[in-house]
């Protein structure tokens, strides 16, 4: 079930698109920072407790590891993960390196996500906004919808992959706390990229405000 959960978010997205085929939809910015303050604080209240109960030594490091990570994925894939995308739409040519960047930080989305989080529900707040901003780029670009189809499925499925891996590779649950601590990075960098970017000016009005609050509550309490 959470496999499929995690597709259709991004389904959702992409519907929601095809909706509004406009390059700005009005309240995007109030749903970004809703997205960016809710996996904010799945990471914080769920994740990091998790990883410093352990015994794994030198996990600062692995988190300060995923920041790194994202902000070099950034290079490629052009701030796409939290809510950018910046490609000359005169190319229509397949994304590659905005595909292989955005795979490998939905593959590590997914390796935390567990019965004992609430990851799953955070990740799939975060990707639908995402996916709407994706899609009306590609919309707006005038790509084959074949190509924009493609690249979106490919895209939807790698969290699942990633979640899939995280339980059968025997490898990966030996690392899974490292791994995590790594995800961690990667969420701090984007969730607060993602708050820091949704407001004019860097400054809140009151409607964010309230979606940040309101996000917080309710990560808190799930």
């Amino acid at each position: 079930m959470k496999y499929i959960l995690l597709f259709l978010a991004v389904a959702v997205g992409y519907l929601i698109a095809l909706l509004v085929k406009t390059k700005k939809i009005k309240l995007m910015s109030v749903f970004l920072a809703f997205s960016g303050a809710f996996l904010l604080s799945i990471t914080l209240f769920n994740l990091l407790p998790e990883v410093f109960e352990t015994t794994s030594n030198n996990i600062g490091v692995y988190i300060m590891s995923g920041i790194l990570l994202q902000i070099f994925l950034e290079f490629f894939s052009k701030g796409a993960e939290h809510g950018h995308v910046h490609l000359p739409s005169q190319k229509l040519v397949f994304p590659w390196l905005l595909f292989f960047s955005l795979s490998i930080h939905s593959l590590l989305e997914g390796f935390p996500i567990s019965e004992d989080n609430n990851l799953l529900i955070g990740i799939i707040v975060h990707k639908i906004p995402i996916a709407v901003i994706l899609s009306l780029f590609f919309i707006n670009a005038n790509y084959k919808m074949r190509t924009t189809l493609v690249f979106l499925f490919l895209f939807s499925i790698m969290t699942p992959l990633g979640s899939w891996i995280s339980i059968n590779y025997e490898f990966i649950q030996v690392y899974k706390t490292q791994l995590t601590a790594v995800s961690i990075g990667i969420f701090l960098h984007v969730s607060t990229t993602i708050l820091f970017e949704s407001s004019k000016d860097h400054k809140f009005d009151l409607s964010k405000m309230s979606a940040v609050v309101t996000a917080i509550i309710l990560a808190y309490f799930l």
